[in-house]
C-alpha cells in the first residue's frame, strides 16, 4: 500500500474478536463495498470520502468505502471526478463484495441500504 492511500485512510475500522459485544444484538444499518484496487475504485473513495459519513479504508490488495444507513453512488458525479464515464457496470465489476441490500435504481445510480425498512420501495 502507498503511504498516501495509507494517510488517506481514516484509520482501521475493524474490531478484534476479544472488542466484539454479542450480547447486544443490536441492528447496525451500516452498509459498505470492498472494491479492488484500481484507478476507478481509487477514484470511487476519493469521490466517496468527501462525505464526512463515510469511512474509506485503504487495504494492500481493496479498497473499503462504509457508511452508515445508505449509500449512493451515482455514476455521473464519479465520471466527471474521475475524467472519464463510469458506469454502473464498470462499478460492479470494481466491486468483489458488499454488505447491506445494494440496488441499481437506473443506469446512474446504485444504492446500499444499511437499513433494510428504507429498501422496500425499490421492491
Amino acid at each position: 500500500m502507498s503511504s498516501v492511500a495509507r494517510d488517506n485512510s481514516k484509520g482501521n475500522i475493524f474490531k478484534s474478536m476479544k472488542d466484539i459485544d454479542l450480547s447486544s444484538r443490536e441492528i447496525s444499518h451500516e452498509c459498505g463495498v470492498t472494491m479492488n484496487d484500481s484507478v476507478e475504485a481509487r477514484a470511487i473513495a476519493e469521490f466517496m470520502d468527501q462525505d464526512p459519513k463515510v469511512t474509506v479504508t485503504y487495504n494492500p490488495a481493496t479498497i473499503r468505502i462504509d457508511g452508515e444507513g445508505k449509500l449512493i453512488f451515482r455514476m455521473d458525479d464519479i465520471s466527471e471526478f474521475l475524467g472519464r464515464e463510469m458506469t454502473a457496470e464498470i462499478f460492479e465489476v470494481n466491486t468483489s463484495t458488499h454488505y447491506g441490500r445494494m440496488v441499481r435504481v437506473d443506469d446512474n445510480t446504485v444504492i446500499l441500504f444499511g437499513n433494510m425498512d428504507e429498501v422496500f420501495e425499490y421492491i
